[in-house]
Parts: C-alpha cells; structure tokens; sequence
C-alpha cells in the first residue's frame, strides 16, 4: 500500500543517530545521507525517511500521528525503546507492555524521536 514514509526532522545528524540505534535495534542497517542532506533507510522493499521541510519552515510532529516499526520479539522491542532513550528519544505513553484492544493483544514501545515525532515498535501477541 505504501511506497515510502518520510518525516520532517530539524536537525538530520540528531535524528540519523535516534534512527540508526532504534532501527538497528530491530535489525535494521544505518540511513544513507543523500546529496540533499536527506536521510533514507531501505529494508524489504521499503523506504522510511528524514528530511527538513522543502518550505525552510521548522519541521514539527503530526499531533495524532505514529510511526510503527515491526518488532519481532518483545525482548526486542524493549532493546528499540532503550536504544531510543539512549540516542536522544524520550518516553511517552505507558511503558512499553501489553495492550489488548479490538480483540488482539500487541507488545507496543512508545517513543517521542529527536523532532517530537511519535513512534513505536510492536510485536503482535498470540
């Protein structure tokens, strides 16, 4: 359904450093900085990227919005969210855990990242 996601980041190298520790986390190689100074991770056919606002305006979080990255454990889940503590994120919601909802139990890891986005890392649950 997606091609790609790419969200506004105001300070690049600030954001590849969160990026490159979460993703990685999750087994994931480090962003590539284009000739644009933009910042693009590639894994099974799909690209998440960062990037300052073409417009020179401040780039700021989608209020409502959250980025999912698949976890496949929980055990890794909870080593994406230290990872992300320790690279500049910063918690936000419960702590990461079970929650069940619509009939379906999910391991979930909530982070704000270095520009306020909000992300997380989720591991269904049987």
């Amino acid at each position: 359904m997606f091609s790609h996601i790419m969200i506004g980041a105001n300070d690049i190298e600030k954001s590849k450093k969160f990026y490159d520790a979460v993703l990685g986390a999750l087994g994931h190689k480090p962003g590539v900085i284009d000739e644009m100074g933009r910042c693009f991770y590639f894994a099974d056919g799909n690209i998440f990227a960062l990037t300052k606002p073409i417009n020179g305006e401040v780039a700021c979080h989608g209020n409502g919005c959250t980025f999912g990255f698949a976890a496949a454990s929980a055990e890794q889940a909870d080593a994406w969210h230290a990872a992300g503590l320790d690279n500049g994120g910063t918690e936000c919601e419960d702590p990461p855990g079970v929650r069940e909802g619509a009939g379906r139990k999910l391991y979930l890891a909530y982070l704000l990242d270095p520009s306020g986005n909000k992300v997380c890392a989720l591991k269904a649950v049987s």
